[in-house]
């Protein structure tokens, strides 16, 4: 299961992330998950719930966005439905704009009082 691997690096993401505000904990962290990126997101969170202790972070929860994914024509950047034919009714041709990619979005939290 490449979610696990995914994870750790998430994991490490954070801790660099993180370095500059030491936390008392982390809170939320949020990712969004692209249609194509080739994670399964259930699979994501079971190993987001599995390995966060050991890596300092029990506290936190995770936040999922899935992306469903989208394609633009290359050459006048209109939407283009992905279900037919890739081309433009411009005679473009259609290129993926969205939903490959899996993304850490943000991360929330809690600090001692400055």
């Amino acid at each position: 299961m490449h979610e696990v691997s995914l994870v750790h690096a998430l994991f490490d993401q954070l801790d660099r992330a993180i370095a500059p505000h030491p936390p008392q904990a982390v809170r939320l962290v949020t990712l969004r998950v692209g249609e194509l990126a080739g994670v399964e997101p259930t699979l994501l969170r079971t190993a987001f719930e599995g390995c966060r202790s050991e890596r300092g972070f029990a506290a936190a929860e995770l936040a999922i966005t899935e992306e469903r994914a989208a394609w633009a024509c290359r050459e006048c950047g209109a939407a283009v439905p992905g279900g037919g034919p890739l081309g433009c009714a411009c005679g473009g041709h259609a290129r993926l704009a969205a939903g490959d990619a899996l993304v850490f979005d943000r991360v929330e939290l809690e600090v001692a009082d400055v």
